[in-house]
């Protein structure tokens, strides 16, 4: 089976209630990316969980929007999708680490890929707290000018004074009217933190946190909801799918 043939097959399959003709055309174009050659068989096998096609949906992305992708990591799995879907009309702000940078590879150079932005910053890792530490934070455009700021699985990696940090950050860099995204593993509501937890995020802790840097919740998804995980145990050994929130705050 070819490799197109192959993607549309498992997105259909993702999707069954929906179908082809009723996608968006942002979820067509989401599509049409995912099977483009740039991405690798690990990626494609982790498109069952992460479910881009109606994610990028329910974030109310637009292809002519400015977009922050906040610690993209090394596997830049959304900047991969996010950069060919933003390439004509919209600008996708890429902020990490210029070793995360270096490690992209040739994908980077890529046509497609020219409205993706790396913007490095400082993000030292604190072995002590277990968590990183940002230096400055430079999203490399003016305040009030970005349409959407996505944080997807890295909210947990910070510790309390630097999310409000980045939170305030976030909130001065989008439009009124702009929307906040955020995605990570659940932890159980009010449970002191611990090894098995340490990747994981309170969400109702989440929903305070970001609304004290004045944001307003716009919705809540259940997209990510795993009945299988317990939330006992440390993400990196869940079989199949963490438990996952997902927030959209908006800023008035």
């Amino acid at each position: 089976m070819k490799r197109h043939t192959l993607v549309m097959t498992v997105l259909l399959f993702l999707s069954p209630a929906i179908a082809f003709s009723q996608f968006s055309s942002i979820q067509r174009k989401v599509q049409e990316v995912m099977a483009m050659d740039h991405r690798t068989e690990a990626e494609l096998a982790r498109d069952a969980d992460r479910d881009p096609v109606n994610a990028i949906d329910f974030m109310g992305l637009e292809a002519d929007m400015t977009v922050i992708e906040f610690i993209p990591a090394a596997q830049a799995y959304y900047t991969k999708i996010l950069g060919p879907v933003l390439r004509d009309n919209g600008h996708l702000m890429a902020i990490d680490t210029q070793g995360t940078f270096d490690r992209w590879g040739d994908w980077i150079e890529m046509p497609e890929m020219g409205m993706v932005h790396p913007i490095p910053i400082d993000n030292q890792y604190n072995m002590d707290e277990g968590r990183y530490m940002p230096g400055e934070i430079n999203f490399g455009v003016p305040d009030g000018t970005v349409d959407k700021f996505l944080y997807i699985r890295e909210y947990h990696n910070f510790n309390a004074a630097d999310k409000a940090r980045i939170n305030a950050k976030a909130f001065g860099a989008l439009k009124s009217g702009g929307e906040y995204v955020i995605i990570d593993h659940t932890k159980r509501h009010m449970e002191v933190v611990n090894g098995p937890n340490g990747r994981r995020e309170d969400p109702v802790s989440v929903i305070y946190e970001v609304q004290q840097a004045g944001f307003v919740l716009d919705r809540v998804s259940d997209m990510f909801y795993q009945e299988s995980d317990d939330l006992s145990q440390e993400v990196g050994q869940i079989p199949n799918m963490t438990d996952r929130f997902f927030l959209v705050f908006r800023k008035p």
